[in-house]
């Protein structure tokens, strides 16, 4: 039997363009490891992602934990700055970094570890929010689930305890 992991991001590539489809991963112990799971995931499925960061020390960190995930995995990733970015299936980034990733062809996947709404998740096919187990995590998760809502998104809810 899968973990709930597994059954929240199966299939993980939408691959259907009506509205952008909005899933919430709560209550996550650690967000960039879960993020590192998630990321794996969608590479195996052949998935291209942005993953949008909170700030420059968090997309580091997650730059570092790719490389490190495990000793037979190798998750192909860059900045979206990065002269590779178009022929690379992850690319990292920041809400400054919009403009860049427009003109990149990724529209799959837009992974969340920010606390905002990203400016842009709507002309991706899938945004997934990862919102960590702490109060301030919780309230920021819940103002952006508000926006999604009156903005008239559906939006799916997985509780990662």
């Amino acid at each position: 039997m899968g973990s709930s992991f597994d059954n929240a991001v199966s299939p993980i590539c939408y691959r259907q363009k009506t509205m952008t489809r909005i899933d919430f991963h709560s209550n996550v112990g650690n967000q960039l490891d879960y993020a590192c799971r998630l990321t794996r995931k969608a590479l195996a499925a052949g998935c291209k992602l942005v993953v949008r960061h909170q700030d420059q020390q968090q997309l580091a960190e997650f730059d570092r934990l790719l490389w490190a995930i495990s000793d037979s995995d190798f998750l192909p990733h860059v900045t979206v700055h990065n002269v590779l970015a178009v022929h690379t299936p992850v690319l990292l980034s920041l809400e400054s970094d919009r403009d860049a990733v427009a003109i990149s062809n990724h529209t799959e996947i837009l992974l969340n570890l920010s606390d905002r709404v990203p400016g842009d998740f709507a002309r991706f096919e899938r945004l997934i929010e990862i919102v960590p187990h702490s109060e301030d995590a919780t309230k920021a998760g819940r103002e952006r689930y508000r926006s999604y809502l009156q903005q008239g998104f559906q939006l799916n809810h997985i509780n990662a305890k």
